[in-house]
């Protein structure tokens, strides 16, 4: 059986930060949306808001096909605000990877914390995400935005230090059972 932890949380929120740490500690792979998403902006184009979700949608699907083909007994980490598509859209993936446990990690910090994380990184961030003008948006996005409680979860406030060894510790004891 397959598992996946998820790693989730609006844009800013610190997911990446927190699969480095799990992957760096269990060897596990990471399966970032953004880094799936991001060479398909190099080769097919920057668009519209609606092209680009329509990318990160084919990418969220190309991330769980990933999961689909790999050897039984595999423990992915999937990197992403799974709060961009309906619910049924995520299980429906899982069970077609044959995704048997999953776990939730819930990234998180105030809105305007992480409107300035965003707004401090918009320099690095590729071209094909949205710009300044998303801002408003994400502080919107933080203030409504929810875990999918998809299976046992784990809260992690980004405006604290990770207590790595709290988080590798109830993983390892959620995912064997």
């Amino acid at each position: 059986m397959k598992k996946a932890v998820l790693v989730n949380g609006v844009p800013a929120s610190g997911k990446s930060s927190v699969a480095r740490a799990l992957a760096d500690a269990r060897g596990w792979a990471i399966l970032a949306l953004d880094s799936i998403k991001e060479p398909f902006f190099d080769h097919l184009g920057i668009g519209d808001r609606e092209f680009n979700r329509k990318l990160g949608r084919a990418s969220y699907q190309a991330m769980w096909s990933v999961v689909r083909d790999a050897p039984e007994g595999m423990t992915f980490i999937a990197d992403a605000w799974f709060g961009f598509q309906p619910r049924e859209v995520l299980e429906m993936h899982l069970s077609r990877a044959g995704v048997g446990i999953t776990v939730e990690i819930w990234c998180h910090a105030p809105p305007e914390v992480l409107v300035e994380r965003y707004r401090a990184r918009l320099d690095l961030r590729h071209a094909g995400h949205p710009g300044e003008a998303f801002l408003p948006e994400l502080d919107a996005l933080a203030r409504r935005a929810e875990p999918l409680r998809c299976g046992p979860m784990f809260d992690v406030d980004t405006t604290q230090p990770l207590d790595r060894a709290h988080l590798l510790g109830w993983v390892d004891e959620v995912l064997a059972g």
